[in-house]
């Protein structure tokens, strides 16, 4: 059985400032390094710590796993974040400036990667974890995106997701199932651009 923890990275600078990130690489911020310091004395033993390759994800777990004292971090590209398109680096306010009523519509701009696409990727990463670690407890720092894609794979509902929650997903031999959603922080910033 695989148990593997999909956390959401650590408050970066265009969080903190409300910037739609997508694929672009922002760093994380002083309060960012923080909660992946307090993220590691919550998360418990871990076998092995995985990431997506942007810095925000990557600085994260590399914080966490020295802490936790396992290593070293292993990048997947497909734990990469959604590419938002043509809303890379725009706050909300902006993008309802350039396209009124997109975000309440649900439309979505060119360039946006396609749902089917980004869950595609983002279990084929997860089965790779299952194949190296077929009975361990793994960390995998990712992005919002990556988290409401499986979890939207799996039949859960959306709901919005603070720097570092995050679900557990369980391979039992059979498949991928839900775990609980945890929180590894006792004050959460929850950015404000989904």
């Amino acid at each position: 059985m695989t148990q593997l923890l999909v956390v959401r990275h650590g408050e970066s600078e265009w969080n903190a400032v409300g910037r739609w990130q997508g694929q672009e690489d922002p760093p994380l911020t002083d309060l960012g390094r923080d909660q992946a310091l307090q993220a590691a004395r919550a998360v418990g033993a871990l076998d092995a710590v995985v990431c997506s390759p942007l810095d925000r994800a990557r600085t994260t777990a590399e914080i966490i796993a020295e802490e936790v004292g396992v290593g070293p971090v292993t990048t997947m590209e497909g734990l990469v974040e959604r590419h938002a398109g043509a809303w890379q680096g725009l706050t909300r306010d902006e993008i309802e400036e350039r396209d009124p009523g997109a975000l309440a519509a649900g439309r979505r701009p060119d360039g946006w990667e396609d749902d089917d696409v980004v869950r595609t990727r983002v279990l084929d990463a997860f089965d790779r974890v299952h194949r190296d670690h077929p009975y361990g407890f793994v960390l995998a720092v990712a992005h919002a995106g990556v988290i409401f894609a499986a979890e939207a794979a799996m039949g859960a509902p959306w709901e919005r997701i603070g720097n570092l929650g995050g679900r557990w997903f369980v391979h039992d031999g059979s498949g991928w199932r839900l775990g609980d959603r945890v929180h590894l922080l006792i004050s959460e910033t929850v950015p404000d651009a989904l």
